[in-house]
């Protein structure tokens, strides 16, 4: 028998970001998959800003914006026309250091993760399925199916499940899987065009034709098409090919394919696991929620999962934290899951809708008013932060307290440039810290040197009272940079209480 600290069932992005995560906190990892290699299509493409932010703490952001492709802009189609055009640079510049949409396909994502974890010495035990598992007090019990057709057994402390919509670690917990499938059937094909559309930016028609969307990758003049199958043709998508499907909105569009590197259709399903935990078993990734491909979220918000997760496995596992930590996981991501699923289903309604109505509001209504929308820059900086998912906050929850200026306990930490020096520098350590804007008080000082504790002191500007935090005021901040408690002034005895009545010791570097 194999005994591991933390047993990873999936081999996506999502389990292979966990691994890293956990790894790099010192946590002993196993990941299987049962598919003899890596995924060889392209199938999500978005790497958001936040994702991005996050990544930095593995030293994976600057690799994957070398190698993929910076979408600057949006743009909306109608009747062969543009209709409204998004500058995501402009609007993203004060927020983040990825003011863009990263397009890196999934296929490079998950080689680059599988290079690191090698690195490391971790490799994905391909071609070994959980057949079953059970867990106690003690830990998980599970029973393998090896390549050679054997059966093994491996114990380990918990067991996360990031092995797809069709998780078998989901059917095993019992765990409902409430939702339903959109009755639209869609088709993804990689091509060579031309056009004025292949120009690096992402574009989408809207109007009565078949909805279609155009995402650029790296390459001059190749691009990933997103389309609708209508009519009687959907009825058996399993049999088309590119040149069944209507040209009409491509035409409108003035795209024109000389050649097609991959094909295949697909119909979207929109579900949430009716539990995101069962004792030592969790759920990630797609084995928790699917939704619509709207606005690129899916994988960023497995990603965002296992980001979530890691530090608080590795936390409770080092005796850093009680157990009840964990109790956090579930309450945090299933709350974005949920909103996640509904905020894209209406996105996902409106440009795919049959009807006079929904073609009335889409070719008339929306060319009017989308491009005065996006004129608007709070409208545009809201649109960015969302889609980025920068906004995505745990305000109201277990682990977050108190507010100063505008930033909440739960919110993502603002990013401050002032002199070509930013306040998300010392986010690279995995590790509780604290971050003060003006002056910081002995008192705080000598408390966080005597916990261990790492003490950001930022002189204040015009740019941190723009980015809504408080002079003097002090930030508590997760190892996973969401900031954990916000207080106007630094108050050693709120740090005190914080810790305290959760049951958490800070750490600067989780030794094991």
């Amino acid at each position: 028998m194999r005994s591991t600290e933390v047993l990873i069932v999936g081999a996506g992005p999502t389990g292979l970001v966990l691994a890293l995560w956990l790894n790099k906190l010192g946590v002993a990892v196993r990941i299987v998959d049962k598919t003899p290699t890596s995924g060889t299509t392209s199938r999500a493409l978005a790497v958001q800003a936040r994702t991005l932010e996050l990544y930095r703490q593995l030293d994976l952001a600057d690799a994957i914006v070398n190698a993929g492709h910076q979408v600057p802009a949006a743009n909306l189609w109608v009747k062969g026309a543009q209709a409204a055009h998004i500058p995501l640079d402009a609007t993203g510049g004060a927020l983040t250091p990825y003011p863009f949409l990263e397009i890196f396909p999934q296929d490079q994502h998950e080689q680059l993760l599988i290079e690191r974890l090698h690195a490391v010495g971790i490799s994905v035990e391909r071609q070994t399925e959980l057949l079953d598992f059970n867990q106690d007090e003690h830990g998980i019990h599970a029973r393998l199916r090896l390549p050679d057709g054997s059966e093994s057994e491996c114990q380990a402390h918990y067991l996360a499940g990031c092995d797809g919509a069709r998780s078998t670690v989901r059917k095993a917990l019992g765990i409902g899987f409430p939702g339903g499938t959109y009755q639209q059937v869609f088709y993804v094909a990689d091509v060579e065009a031309q056009g004025p559309a292949i120009n690096g930016e992402l574009h989408v028609d809207i109007d009565e034709a078949d909805f279609i969307a155009v995402f650029p990758l790296a390459g001059k003049g190749r691009a990933r098409l997103i389309g609708t199958v209508r009519d009687e043709r959907a009825e058996h998508p399993e049999s088309l090919r590119f040149e069944d499907v209507s040209q009409v909105a491509m035409e409108r569009m003035k795209v024109e394919v000389t050649q097609v590197n991959w094909f295949s259709t697909y119909r979207v399903h929109h579900r949430v696991a009716q539990q995101f935990r069962r004792r030592r078993a969790f759920l990630l990734g797609d084995a928790a929620h699917v939704h619509s491909p709207a606005g690129g979220q899916g994988m960023n918000t497995g990603i965002g999962d296992a980001i979530n997760l890691a530090w608080k496995l590795a936390s409770v596992l080092a005796e850093k934290a009680s157990p009840e930590l964990l109790d956090s996981y579930e309450i945090e991501r299933m709350a974005f899951a949920d909103k996640l699923v509904a905020s894209t289903d209406q996105v996902f309604s409106f440009v795919t809708a049959d009807g006079r109505l929904a073609r009335l509001l889409r070719t008339r209504l929306a060319p009017v008013l989308l491009p005065r929308v996006a004129a608007i820059a709070a409208a545009r900086g809201f649109m960015f932060r969302t889609v980025s998912q920068l906004s995505l906050n745990y305000r109201l929850m277990p682990l977050s307290f108190g507010d100063a200026g505008t930033v909440h306990g739960g919110d993502r930490l603002p990013w401050v440039v002032e002199n070509g020096h930013d306040n998300f520098s010392g986010l690279q350590r995995l590790c509780w810290q604290v971050q003060v804007y003006g002056a910081a008080s002995e008192a705080l000082s000598a408390w966080c040197a005597r916990h261990g504790l790492a003490l950001d002191v930022f002189p204040w500007s015009p740019a941190c009272e723009q980015a809504g935090l408080a002079r003097n005021g002090m930030y508590l901040l997760r190892p996973d940079t969401y900031v954990a408690l916000a207080q106007s002034s630094p108050d050693v005895a709120a740090l005190e209480r914080y810790f305290a009545t959760r049951a958490l010791h800070p750490w600067t570097v989780l030794t094991r």
